[in-house]
């Protein structure tokens, strides 16, 4: 009977004084990040993937029209 109350005090124990104290401080820094958002670095980062895109959506336009005017069909081949 000792052997299973020791069996299961221990592992709690261990559980309770080294697991549940990290997974507390780990869950509440990973909150204040969130409500705390994106850092500036961050923000500047997105800012430019965001114009990067931008430009990219413009360079795919430019191409399109191009093929539109030299290949008309080029869509109904890309489709089959």
């Amino acid at each position: 009977m000792d052997g299973i109350v020791v069996a299961f005090f221990v592992p709690v124990v261990v559980f309770l004084v080294v697991v549940a104290p990290i997974w507390i401080i780990v869950h509440y820094k990973s909150k204040a990040n969130v409500v705390n958002g994106l850092s500036s670095s961050e923000r500047a980062e997105l800012d430019e993937m965001i114009e990067v895109a931008n430009k990219m959506a413009a360079r795919i336009e430019t191409l399109e029209s191009i093929l539109d005017v030299e290949s008309p069909e080029w869509r109904e081949k890309q489709e089959a």
